[in-house]
C-alpha cells in the first residue's frame, strides 16, 4: 500500500495547472447512458473514482476508451440495467447510473451505496423524486429495484434539502421523460450547472439553469445526441494548492481555473490577511505578514463549500488567534481533527463546531488518511509541519486528486511517494 512522505517547511512557488473537476466528470459520464451516439469528453480528470465509474459503465455494457484526459463514451450496446454491488460499494456516486438507467430502459436494479465515512448520505429524496415522476421502486435483499415500464412522466419535485447527487439523478430521468418535470430547491453547483448546460446543448430544453428552481423538457424516451464537452476545472483542487500557498505562506498561481466558482474561499483568504490576484482562468495567492484567524460555516454553494473545510482547518493551525468552523452539512466530518492534534494541533470539538487554537507548532509524524478532504488537510499540515510527516491510507487521495505528488514537487514541495 503506498503512503506519501513529505519534508515539511518547504517555500512553495510557481503554478499549478488544475484538472477537470471529478464532481462533474461523474454525472457527465453517466449522462451518456442517455445517449444514441457515442461521446467524447474532454479534460477528464485521471483519478480512481473517475475510472470506476468507467468500469461500471463497461460493466453495463458500454465501450469506453480513457486516454490523456479524454473519455470516449459509446452506450449504445448497454444490454444490463445492474449496477451490482461489487462496484456501487467502491463509490457512492455510482448512485447516479439510477436516473439514467430508468428513464432509458424502464426498469435497472442498482445497488445501495452503503456507509460513508463522513456522515449518512440517505437516497431517500432520489427515491421519492422518481416514484412521483411514476415509478415503481422496491428495496430488496441492498437494490433499488425500479420500473416505469410505459417511461417516467414529468412532476413538480420539490426537495426537501438540497442534494447535489439528487438534483443530478432526477435532472438525468427528467431529461427522458414524458412531459415537463419541475425541480424545486434544486443544487446550484457549478457541477450542476454544466449538467444541465450539456443536456440543454444536446436538444432537452431546460430553463432555470444555475436557480433554485429548474424546468426540463422530457424527449419522451427518444434518446440524445449529446455533443462533444470539456469538464469544467476542479474548484476543489484549486482551492487546496491555494490553501497550500497559504500554509506555507508562499505565492503560488493556479492557472486552468474559473475564479467565479471560488468567491467564498477566495473571501475567506483575503480576510485572513492573504492578497489574491485574478485573471479571467488564474487565481494567484501572495504571502501575508499575519495569517488572521478565521470563522467558517460550511453551507451548499455558493456558500462555503464543505470539501474545503478540512482544509481550512489545517490553514488555521497556523493563524494568529483563534479560528471557528461550524460544520453544517455532515455530522462525522472532523475525522481529520485526531491525526492533525499528533501533528501538534489544538483543536476542541463540541458537537458539529471545531474551535482552532493557533497558531501552533506543527511537527511531522506518522498520521493516516480517512477520506478525501481529509487527507488534503493532512498533506497540508505535513507541508508546514517541522520534520517528516508520513501519510497512509492515500488511496482516499487517489479517488480525486490528479498526480498530487508531482503537482507540489513542481511547486518545490519535498513529497515522495513510497510503499510499505
Amino acid at each position: 500500500m503506498d503512503f506519501l512522505e513529505i519534508e515539511g517547511g518547504k517555500k512553495l512557488k510557481g503554478a499549478v495547472q488544475i484538472s477537470g473537476a471529478k464532481n462533474a466528470a461523474l454525472p457527465l459520464l453517466t449522462c451518456t447512458l442517455l445517449s444514441k451516439t457515442p461521446v467524447h469528453i474532454g479534460n477528464v480528470p485521471n483519478v480512481a473514482d473517475v475510472k470506476t465509474l468507467l468500469q461500471l459503465l463497461e460493466n453495463l455494457g458500454a465501450k469506453q476508451n480513457f486516454d490523456n484526459n479524454q473519455a470516449l463514451v459509446d452506450t449504445s450496446g448497454v444490454n444490463s440495467t445492474c449496477a451490482n454491488y461489487d462496484i456501487v460499494r467502491k463509490m457512492r456516486a455510482s448512485i447516479l447510473t439510477l436516473g439514467p438507467l430508468l428513464t432509458r430502459f424502464g426498469h435497472c436494479e442498482v445497488s445501495l451505496p452503503g456507509g460513508c465515512a463522513i456522515g449518512q448520505r440517505p437516497i431517500d429524496l432520489h427515491l421519492k423524486a422518481l416514484e412521483m415522476m411514476g415509478a415503481d421502486i422496491d428495496i430488496r435483499q441492498g437494490y433499488v429495484i425500479a420500473s416505469a415500464p410505459k417511461g417516467l412522466k414529468g412532476a413538480n419535485i420539490v426537495f426537501d434539502k438540497i442534494t447535489v447527487t439528487g438534483s443530478e439523478n432526477i435532472i438525468m430521468a427528467a431529461a427522458l421523460a414524458h412531459g415537463t418535470t419541475t425541480i424545486s430547491n434544486a443544487a446550484k453547483e457549478p457541477e450542476v450547472v454544466q449538467l444541465c448546460e450539456a443536456l440543454n446543448k444536446s436538444g432537452v430544453e431546460i430553463k432555470g439553469i444555475g436557480s433554485a428552481e429548474i424546468e426540463i423538457q422530457g424527449s419522451g424516451g427518444k434518446l440524445l445526441d449529446i455533443a462533444d464537452f470539456s469538464v469544467i476545472p476542479d474548484r476543489i483542487e484549486a482551492g487546496t494548492y491555494l490553501c497550500a500557498g497559504a500554509i506555507t505562506n508562499s505565492e503560488i498561481t493556479v492557472t486552468n481555473v474559473i475564479p467565479e466558482h471560488l468567491k467564498a474561499l477566495i473571501s475567506k483568504l483575503i480576510s485572513m490577511g492573504f492578497e489574491v490576484l485574478k485573471t479571467e482562468n488564474s487565481i494567484t495567492i501572495k504571502p501575508s505578514s499575519k495569517i488572521l484567524p478565521a470563522d467558517i460555516e460550511t453551507l451548499e454553494y455558493p456558500g462555503f463549500p464543505t470539501d474545503m473545510q478540512a482544509q481550512f482547518m489545517a490553514l488555521c493551525t497556523q493563524a494568529d488567534g483563534t479560528s471557528l468552523i461550524d460544520e453544517r452539512l455532515f455530522e462525522n466530518r472532523f475525522m481529520h481533527v485526531s491525526e492533525l492534534l499528533r501533528m501538534g494541533a489544538n483543536i476542541k470539538l463540541t458537537s458539529h463546531t471545531a474551535t482552532i487554537y493557533a497558531p501552533t507548532k506543527l511537527t511531522g509524524a506518522d498520521v493516516m488518511a480517512t477520506d478525501l478532504r481529509a487527507s488534503s488537510a493532512l498533506v497540508l499540515a505535513a507541508l508546514a509541519a517541522e520534520g517528516t510527516t508520513r501519510i497512509h491510507r492515500i488511496y482516499h487521495l487517489d479517488r480525486g486528486y490528479e498526480n498530487l505528488e508531482g503537482k507540489l514537487s513542481n511547486l518545490g514541495a519535498k513529497i515522495k511517494r513510497l510503499s510499505e
